[in-house]
């Protein structure tokens, strides 16, 4: 799967999420990931419980099609802090 792949399903399982997927630090291997999910569905919600959403809604491809996920997890008012 493509980084927009990726993306793209992500948004379509979490509740107003916005995704980010790139690969991860710069290499080249189709498999290795990098994602920063923004949703309010985090709220409240442990940083583990908040990461087994987003590997939830990969289903099958965390285990055919991603060899391994960067993951950061934020709700809309932790990322706006960010910035």
């Amino acid at each position: 799967m493509n980084p927009d792949e990726v993306a793209t399903l992500i948004e379509s399982e979490l509740e107003d999420a916005e995704a980010t997927v790139t690969r991860a630090r710069g290499k080249h291997d189709d498999d290795h990931l990098a994602a920063t999910v923004v949703s309010p569905e985090f709220e409240g919600l442990p940083l583990v419980q908040q990461h087994q959403l987003v590997y939830d809604a990969l289903g099958d491809h965390m285990t055919t099609d991603i060899h391994a996920l960067e993951l950061s997890t934020y709700t809309p008012d932790e990322y706006d802090d960010l910035e």
